[in-house]
C-alpha cells in the first residue's frame, strides 16, 4: 500500500497534511525515548497489580509525544489514540509498519479471528484526519478484513453482540477501532458502543480503561511526583528515568493560585481531560480571565519545554517551524517514529511546510 493509493482530493483538500522535510533524530534520542516509554510502561504494570487484572486490549496506537532538548528528549504529553501512525508509515514507505498494524489489531481479538472491523469517530467525513481513515479501510479490505468507517450512533446492539448497519446489510462486528474523542463514551451517541464495551460484546481499542490508565494528564502529575513513585514501590533507576525525562507536572487548584500565578511564564496549562490544543495555553500567554476560568475547570501545569526546531524550505524561502516527536507504541514496543511540524502555539495542520515528517536515525 501506497501514499498514492489514498483519494487524491482527500489530499488535496489538506494541504498541510505533510511536510517536504525529514527531520533528523539521533539514536541517543530515540534509545532515551524508549527508556521513558519503558519506564511508564512499568509503573502502569505496577499500578494494574494494585488494581486488578491488566486489560485483554491494550489499545492501539499509543501516543508517546517528545520534545528534544539539549538535556534530552522531554515526554510531554501521552496519547491513547494518537492519529496519523498509517499516514506516517505510508509517507515513510515501512511496509514493515504495515504489517505490524496489522498483526496489532489481531492481537487484540485475541484468540478470535479479525473479520470485521469499525472505525468509529465522529462525522468521520468532516475529520482532517478522515483520509487515515480510509486508508485503514483500504487496509483492512486488502488483507480480507470488512471495514466500515462509521460514526458511534450508526451501531446497535442486538443478538449478543454489535452491528453495523449500511443501507444495504448488517454487519456483527468483531472489532471496534476507536478515534472517537469521547474518553470515556458517556456521550449519548456512545450509548451502545460503551455497552458493547462493558459486556465484551466486541472488542474496542482504544477503551475508557486505556484512557484512565494512560492519557489522563493526572498521570502525568503521579509520573513526576518523586513521593508518590516510591510510595508505589517504583525501583530508583525508574523514578530517575521518569523524573529526567517528563517535565514536572502539578495539578491546578485554588489553594495554589497565587503560587501559579507568579510561576505561570514557565509554565504550560492543560485540561485534565483535554485532547489536542484545545484549552491548552503557554503561561505567559495567561490573562487574569483565562487564569480565572483555568481554576474553575480540572487543570494541570506542566513545567514548559520549548520544542526544537527544523528550517524548511517554504515557497523558496527558509522558515524555522518547532518539531513535536511521536513514538508510536503497542505493548511497549515502539513501532514507528514521526515527528509534526508546525508554527504556533501547539501542533496543528495550518502550517506551510508543517505536517506530518518522517524521522530519521542519526549516529
Amino acid at each position: 500500500m501506497r501514499l498514492s493509493d489514498l483519494p487524491a482530493d482527500l489530499l488535496a483538500a489538506r494541504p498541510h497534511l505533510f511536510s517536504p522535510a525529514i527531520v533528523p533524530v539521533e539514536a541517543a534520542d530515540h534509545a532515551r525515548m524508549r527508556e521513558v516509554i519503558a519506564a511508564v510502561e512499568e509503573v502502569v504494570a505496577l499500578k494494574l497489580g494494585a488494581d486488578g487484572t491488566a486489560p485483554a486490549a491494550c489499545g492501539v496506537f499509543m501516543g508517546y509525544d517528545f520534545h528534544l532538548t539539549p538535556e534530552g528528549p522531554k515526554l510531554i504529553e501521552i496519547n491513547t489514540n494518537a492519529g496519523g501512525g498509517l499516514l506516517a508509515a505510508l509517507q515513510a514507505e515501512r511496509d514493515d509498519v504495515l504489517d505490524a498494524y496489522l498483526a496489532m489489531f489481531r492481537s487484540e481479538c485475541g484468540a478470535r479471528e479479525l473479520r470485521t472491523v469499525a472505525i468509529v469517530d465522529e462525522t468521520p467525513e468532516q475529520q482532517y484526519l478522515y483520509p487515515e481513515l480510509v486508508g485503514f479501510r483500504q487496509l483492512f479490505e486488502a488483507n480480507g478484513i470488512h471495514a466500515a468507517i462509521c460514526a458511534p450512533d450508526e451501531l446497535m446492539i442486538c443478538h449478543g453482540g454489535l452491528w453495523h448497519a449500511d443501507g444495504v446489510t448488517q454487519t456483527r462486528i468483531d472489532l471496534v477501532y476507536n478515534r472517537l474523542t469521547d474518553f470515556t463514551l458517556d456521550q449519548p451517541e456512545s450509548v451502545a458502543l460503551r455497552l458493547a464495551w462493558l459486556h465484551e460484546e466486541t472488542v474496542v481499542t482504544p477503551n475508557p480503561q486505556i484512557h484512565a490508565l494512560y492519557a489522563d494528564k493526572k498521570n502525568l502529575v503521579a509520573l513526576t511526583d518523586p513521593v508518590q513513585l516510591a510510595e508505589w514501590g517504583v525501583p530508583a533507576e525508574t523514578r530517575r528515568i521518569l523524573l529526567a525525562g517528563i517535565p514536572r507536572t502539578e495539578a491546578v487548584s485554588l489553594a495554589h493560585a497565587e503560587d501559579l500565578w507568579n510561576r505561570r511564564r514557565g509554565l504550560f496549562f492543560k485540561p485534565a481531560a483535554g485532547f489536542g490544543s484545545r484549552g491548552a495555553y503557554r503561561g505567559d500567554k495567561v490573562t487574569k480571565r483565562v487564569f480565572a476560568e483555568i481554576l474553575a475547570d480540572d487543570y494541570v501545569a506542566q513545567a514548559l519545554v520549548p520544542p526544537s526546531t527544523v528550517n524548511v524550505e517554504v515557497e523558496g524561502r527558509m522558515t524555522e517551524l518547532k518539531a513535536d516527536i511521536r513514538n508510536y507504541v503497542y505493548r511497549g514496543a515502539v513501532q514507528l517514529v514521526a515527528a509534526r511540524l508546525y508554527q504556533g502555539q501547539t501542533t496543528n495542520f495550518r502550517t506551510p511546510g508543517g505536517g506530518f515528517a518522517k524521522v530519521i536515525e542519526t549516529p
